[in-house]
């Protein structure tokens, strides 16, 4: 590794310290942020004052993002917001025009790929705080966040709003970011139940897949919302599950979550994805969003009601379960306390996100971190180092109170010391297709650009090192659209041939939400960042991480492929579907548990992700080596910090079942835990299996099962790189 300065170090300790004592403060101040059960009596007075009439007034919207209260009896209007990367900018009351005012701009987060990526249960639960203390401050009271969906193909639109590949990684995120909004008296919304995992014909398509996977891949992160963290509502999603809408599927609404999760809060549609009235409104749906009153198919149910077809007893628990938000976010009395917003805590907050989520892929020849005293000169090439990143997405877009370019935290940091020339290296064409829906689709131009490509290179032949910030945006990564391949698109891979070739010591920054093709960058450099969209300190964290104030401790949420087909999803054609239906063909094996057991080799595996340090892991083992169901395993690992540099390494621990009777994964996460250690530190982590966890969903008996005999626990730095293993019995 290259020498860093005793100044350097110093700094980097004091900041890592300051951090991690911050962390332990807001943590030690979690108080608990379910459905307090006081309230139920007043619900049940006050929903016996109200009117029929009254009682439909509040379960459809009133405006774009708003329903109705009622004002006789003190009820408040209910306020939602996007969402998952800050809190929206306020809106025409029933259209999507801005109001144009200056008081609503806010803090910009970090994406939901950039979280996963952390692997920190403790920063999302900061996250949470953050975010729902901005919605709070605007007078919101329901966030329509987090995203929880699975990442099944990396081309989804909308992967950047989601954690990860893998159900385990995304619960844990999940219920704490979760608690950390509901402390701030706003609502969480869970998004999109369930099954949402592609835009293409996101409206239309129908999902098939059998029980097993549904329950094993595609529930659990809602599941632990809704069970674990209590989350008050919940977002029926666009698609249909065999063959019913979600927001009208009496299995998936009433049958699961409400009544065998017990769910109490309110299911909101998705905006214009309720299709009936009286068939939406028995299977489980609450309350009807969209734009205008006259599309509301709730506005009806009174007359439905009188006419016989619905009981009003179903209109009173649609109204009790709205009640019970309005309560528990404090609406109805004087617990509920004004937050604030743009505060230097948020930033840091939003600033520690962006620099624990930064994956460090490659660092041949320990190029990275950059020393700035044996620097004269550094090139920055690619319009991602200065694009602002909280523009786009649709939903997702946020107006920024500030954003901190890379190129504006690389000056920041080193424009005082050393020449910096940046180099813009590729143009954002896009190719748009008029699709007669609300939204034209807007496909990247992959036309390279000759003339800005040779600026590129003359500036990376006179620098003594080439940042180059290649990736997508969120025009190219958005709602409602799909992407049509994995390559970077605007012709950046001929730039990075071009700059690689010119000067050896280019370092490739991905900023990207989702997985893309790194062929050319992986075979043209010997260092690759890869940096999300990530928030209004983005800039900041990036320079951090590349001078070596900071050591990268961000480990992959999914797997980059050599190649799309690789993906299960696409080696079995079952995406993107067919005669508007896709149907599930990989079944459990989704992301590594497809790679590893049908030994396919990705590029980048899931949970990658290097350090500027060494970490070695030793005496694995467990409190006992026989157990039964309901048990937890406490799991121990002796972890050492072997290098120079102090950092944070993610313990990640895999199960793998011997001699399963059932189909199963190679491995399964299972557990993980990340861990700050001091040159020459080693430390003996101790880690919690639940048992139960192990389980597989058996099809046939419809029940989960925990299969007895012996299970191997792997202890890993990611999912390819075992470092140690034992066993353990299940009765």
């Amino acid at each position: 590794m290259k020498r860093i300065h005793f100044k350097v170090l110093s700094f980097l300790f004091l900041i890592l310290i300051i951090s991690a004592s911050c962390n332990r403060k807001i943590a030690a101040d979690k108080t608990v942020t379910g459905f307090d059960p006081a309230y139920e009596p007043k619900i049940d007075s006050i929903l016996a004052m109200l009117t029929l009439e009254e009682k439909i007034h509040m379960i459809h919207g009133n405006g774009m993002f708003s329903s109705a209260g009622v004002s006789r009896l003190n009820i408040p209007d209910l306020k939602y917001t996007d969402g998952p990367t800050g809190i929206r900018e306020e809106l025409e009351r029933y259209s999507w025009n801005p109001l144009g005012i200056t008081t609503d701009s806010v803090t910009f987060f970090p994406t939901g790929t950039a979280l996963g990526a952390t692997w920190n249960t403790d920063l999302a639960y900061d996250f949470g705080i953050a975010i729902g203390s901005e919605a709070n401050s605007r007078g919101k009271h329901i966030l329509l966040a987090p995203g929880v969906n699975i990442i099944r193909t990396p081309v989804c639109g909308r992967n950047f709003e989601y954690y990860s590949e893998d159900p385990f990684l995304s619960s844990a995120i999940a219920v704490e970011q979760v608690k950390g909004i509901q402390e701030q008296h706003v609502a969480a919304c869970v998004k999109h139940y369930a099954a949402n995992n592609q835009e293409y014909k996101r409206s239309e398509i129908n999902v098939l897949m059998d029980e097993r996977t549904l329950r094993e891949i595609y529930l659990p992160s809602f599941r632990a919302a809704v069970v674990d963290a209590e989350a008050y509502s919940v977002m029926g999603s666009y698609n249909k599950f065999r063959g019913h809408w979600l927001c009208e599927n009496e299995y998936m609404l009433n049958t699961i979550l409400k009544n065998e999760w017990g769910f109490k809060g309110a299911v909101v549609s998705d905006w214009g994805g309720t299709h009936s009235a009286v068939k939406a409104a028995k299977a489980g749906l609450d309350v009807e969003m969209g734009g205008y009153l006259e599309k509301h198919h709730f506005i009806g149910l009174g007359d439905s009601v009188k006419a016989g077809l619905i009981s009003e007893s179903v209109i009173d628990s649609m109204v009790k379960r709205i009640l019970r938000i309005t309560y528990n976010c404090h609406l109805m009395d004087t617990g509920r306390v004004t937050r604030m917003a743009n505060t230097p805590e948020i930033s840091r907050i939003a600033y520690n996100v962006a620099s624990e989520s930064v994956v460090l892929l490659k660092n041949d020849n320990n190029l990275l971190p950059l020393n700035l005293s044996e620097l004269n000169s550094l090139a920055v090439i690619g319009s991602n180092a200065v694009k602002r990143q909280s523009e786009g997405g649709f939903t997702a877009d946020v107006k920024a109170r500030y954003e901190i370019s890379p190129l504006e935290g690389i000056i920041k940091k080193a424009g005082d010391r050393i020449k910096i020339d940046y180099q813009q290296g590729y143009a954002e064409k896009f190719i748009t297709v008029d699709t007669g829906g609300r939204w034209p689709m807007h496909y990247p131009d992959p036309r390279p650009d000759l003339l800005l490509i040779d600026n590129a290179v003359a500036a990376a032949k006179n620098a003594d090192a080439v940042l180059l910030f290649a990736g997508t945006n969120r025009f190219v990564e958005t709602e409602a659209m799909d992407r049509k391949t994995l390559d970077f698109p605007f012709g950046q891979d001929e730039l990075i041939k071009a700059v690689c070739a010119a000067n050896p010591k280019t370092i490739i920054i991905v900023v990207a939400g989702s997985a893309c093709n790194l062929n050319i960058a992986d075979s043209c450099s010997p260092a690759i960042l890869y940096s999300w969209f990530n928030g209004s300190e983005g800039g900041n964290a990036i320079a951090d991480i590349i001078f070596g104030n900071v050591n990268p401790s961000g480990k992959l949420p999914f797997t980059i492929p050599v190649k799309l087909e690789d993906i299960p999803a696409h080696a079995l054609n079952a995406y993107p579907g067919k005669n508007n239906s896709v149907e599930y063909k990989e079944g459990i094996l989704v992301g590594y548990r497809w790679f590893d057991t049908k030994q396919v080799d990705p590029l980048y595996c899931f949970g990658h992700g290097l350090s500027y340090t060494q970490f070695s892991y030793s005496d694995a083992g467990s409190n006992k080596k026989t157990y039964s169901s309901g048990e937890q395993a406490k799991l121990k690992i002796s972890l050492s910090n072997e290098g120079k540099t102090p950092g944070k390494e993610t313990v990640q621990v895999y199960v793998q079942k011997i001699n399963s009777s059932v189909p199963r994964a190679d491995k399964e996460l299972k557990a993980f835990k990340k861990i700050w250690l001091q040159p020459g530190e080693k430390q003996t982590v101790q880690i919690t299996l639940d048992i139960d966890d192990l389980a597989y969903f058996d099809n046939e008996l419809n029940t989960w099962v925990t299969e007895p005999g012996e299970y191997t626990i792997l202890f890993a730095s990611s999912s390819e790189d075992i470092r140690a293993q034992s066993k353990i019995t299940i009765k």
